[in-house]
């Protein structure tokens, strides 16, 4: 008896959410995406260089399996 009205309620709570669309702020999207200084990131440099590393040992342990 009060399945209708669930799914009455469930529909207009999944209506709202498919049409809600909140205002973008793109420049603070902009300032998240960029880095300020305008300089490569540190923590990427380091991830870059150890790369090599980890693909010369897996390519080891694959040959060796």
């Amino acid at each position: 008896m009060g399945r209708g009205r669930q799914k009455a309620k469930h529909t207009k709570v999944a209506r709202e959410l498919k049409y809600y669309s909140p205002d973008t702020n793109y420049n603070a999207l902009e300032r998240e995406l960029t880095n300020p200084s305008g300089e490569p990131d540190q923590k990427l440099e380091e991830d870059l260089e150890k790369w090599p590393e980890f693909t010369s040992d897996f390519e080891s342990d694959n040959k060796t399996a």
